[in-house]
């Protein structure tokens, strides 16, 4: 009897009929609203994002682990389900609703005021608002301690000078989170996008994420009401908070980028002869795929540990958590599309098969939310008590 690889150790016996609701909502939204279109869109590089921002609302799958305001309020395993197979579907999708959900939505709902909550997260549940958060730089990637865009009191007023890069969504937001350094300490500012000084530039000719839209944000004496600022955010633990929460939507997402790959390997390998027999009969081929099937399963084993300490604590998971999960499972899922290619051969770089545009994919994946240089010092830290960030 055949299997696929995620039914090896019968995995689907540790989710709950609700967590399996979730996956199924996420897979029936992809197959309606992506597989079929996404190699043109990744081709063009011009997805239909806010057609696709209603859909994804529709379904409810903006800020879906948040309660209140239209928001479904599932666990975050059950979220991560619904990530991973968005992913599987193509990693600009899942970061579509990562962003939406994980960074701009959750920084208005767990530091905004009641007036922010009210105006700005039913629309952005719905995907009739677009939002975009903005907290890496030109010059200060990596090293966000380094922020040079400021926000300076003016009367009552605060005015904002920077700017802020690779911004997924930036080109077509109506609304973005910005975060400045304030006088006193970095402060997180809701802005509405169409506001005088408020300009964006979309970054074109990209090879990976084409199926995003990607740009930059430019602040230049924008100013805005003492309404307009998030009262919780203090210091920078607001928006690494927001990352935190967010790379659980990455830790399982990447799962479903590798899973197709190697859903479409098996499949192609099965039908593909060589030497008179499918390619799946050789031994090299099945050492490759049963290697990558493992890793597979310990990614998804590691990302459902981690969903369900967020799940019984109901905190955000520490840095050295949710980086040993982002570290590896990005790690894994980009090394099984690289071994996916090789058995595809030539026809691995062919549009009609996924798994070149998860590869490509991936490589940004690698490097957003935190490289994984960054993600092996923050468990180097807690291994050895020495911060290593710096000389």
């Amino acid at each position: 009897m055949v299997v696929r690889p995620l039914d090896l150790l019968d995995l689907d016996d540790l989710l709950s009929d609700d967590e399996r609701a979730a996956r199924a909502l996420g897979r029936q939204v992809a197959a309606d609203h992506v597989r079929p279109d996404v190699a043109g869109w990744y081709e063009t590089s011009d997805p239909p994002i806010r057609d696709l921002a209603l859909e994804l609302g529709k379904a409810g799958l903006f800020g879906m682990h948040l309660t209140g305001y239209g928001c479904a309020g599932v666990s975050m395993v059950a979220y991560g389900l619904a990530c991973m197979e968005l992913e599987a579907a193509d990693s600009g999708i899942r970061s579509l609703v990562s962003v939406q959900g994980s960074l701009v939505m959750y920084a208005i709902w767990r530091y905004g005021s009641d007036e922010q909550k009210d105006h700005w997260l039913p629309a952005l549940a719905t995907g009739r608002v677009i939002g975009c958060f903005g907290l890496a730089e030109p010059d200060h990637g990596s090293d966000p301690t380094g922020m040079s865009t400021r926000a300076r009191r003016d009367g009552d007023d605060w005015v904002l000078d920077g700017v802020k890069t690779w911004i997924l969504n930036a080109p077509i937001a109506d609304v973005a989170v910005i975060w400045a350094r304030a006088e006193k300490g970095v402060a997180g500012f809701v802005v509405s996008t169409d506001t005088p000084g408020f300009a964006t530039r979309e970054f074109r000719h990209n090879m990976s994420l084409r199926a995003s839209r990607v740009g930059e944000l430019v602040l230049d004496g924008v100013r805005l009401p003492e309404s307009a600022r998030l009262p919780g955010a203090r210091s920078l633990m607001a928006p690494l908070s927001c990352l935190t929460e967010a790379r659980l939507s990455i830790i399982f997402g990447v799962l479903g980028a590798a899973r197709d790959c190697l859903d479409a390997t098996l499949d192609y390998a099965s039908a593909r002869e060589q030497f008179g027999r499918p390619i799946s009969g050789f031994q090299l081929t099945q050492a490759k795929l049963a290697d990558m099937a493992l890793e597979l399963q310990k990614g998804f084993l590691l990302a459902l540990h981690l969903g369900r300490l967020r799940d019984a604590t109901g905190k955000p998971l520490r840095p050295e958590q949710v980086s040993i999960g982002k570290l590896n499972n990005v790690r894994e899922s980009i090394k099984i599309a690289r071994q996916c290619r090789t058995i595809l051969g030539g026809n691995g770089i062919r549009g009609e098969l996924p798994v070149m545009r998860h590869a490509s994919n991936l490589e940004s994946v690698l490097t957003y939310e935190g490289t994984s240089e960054i993600h092996q010092l923050s468990i180097g830290q807690k291994l050895t008590g020495l911060n290593a960030f710096s000389p």
